[in-house]
């Protein structure tokens, strides 16, 4: 199989295809939602809610970078908050739950709107909520002081190929690793239902065999 080149990525030597493939996709999502939190805000105390596979390798990024990280999971899941604190996060559990300090910055992975008020009242003032998915679930009509104080509402779109040549070297400097859940191709069903169900930590990874 042949690919143009101007579409195509060269994979960093000594990646192993599991390892890579979440870099390319939750990775990069990841990435992008993080370099638009950090943009006009300076970041000292990151919240990150849904701690999946864009949550987890974010995370490695973060703690790199010398920012504090919060994860915030569903309720419940404690082989995500033991993860997160595993890789550094200084703080994990239940999304219902408030930070024990006040965020710079926090961005959404889980596609719940409910959960968009709760990340606002979580930051501080002049601070940012960027929503990294692509659907969400509606989002509920929320007080306006939960929004004043100069805070921001953004999302993310569209990656773009000079993302992933930005992320990938910056990846492997910060010795990000994937945490993989490997799946033949026949499995993709039970993929998707054990990511629905919270059974999954980490990223799924479908293989030809």
């Amino acid at each position: 199989m042949a690919a143009d080149a101007r579409f195509a990525l060269p994979i960093p030597d000594g990646l192993e295809d599991a390892q890579a493939a979440p870099l390319l996709c939750a990775g990069l999502i990841g990435f992008r939602a993080w370099r638009l939190a950090c943009a006009q805000t300076r970041v000292q105390r990151l919240g990150l809610y849904g701690f999946g596979a864009a949550g987890h390798l974010l995370a490695q990024l973060a703690v790199a970078e010398g920012q504090a990280v919060a994860a915030f999971t569903r309720p419940g899941d404690l082989a995500a908050q033991a993860l997160a604190r595993s890789l550094g996060c200084f703080w994990a559990g239940d999304s219902s739950q408030p930070p024990p300090e006040p965020l710079d910055a926090a961005i959404l992975f889980a596609p719940v709107g409910g959960l968009v008020p709760v990340a606002l009242r979580a930051v501080r003032k002049g601070g940012v909520v960027v929503c990294g998915g692509i659907h969400m679930s509606q989002i509920p009509a929320f007080d306006y002081a939960d929004l004043w104080g100069e805070r921001r509402l953004v999302s993310v779109a569209n990656l773009t190929r000079q993302d992933a040549r930005d992320y990938l070297p910056r990846a492997l400097a910060a010795k990000v690793r994937a945490h993989v859940t490997t799946y033949r191709l026949e499995q993709a069903d039970k993929a998707l239902e054990d990511l629905r169900a919270g059974r999954l930590v980490g990223a799924a990874v479908l293989t030809p065999s």
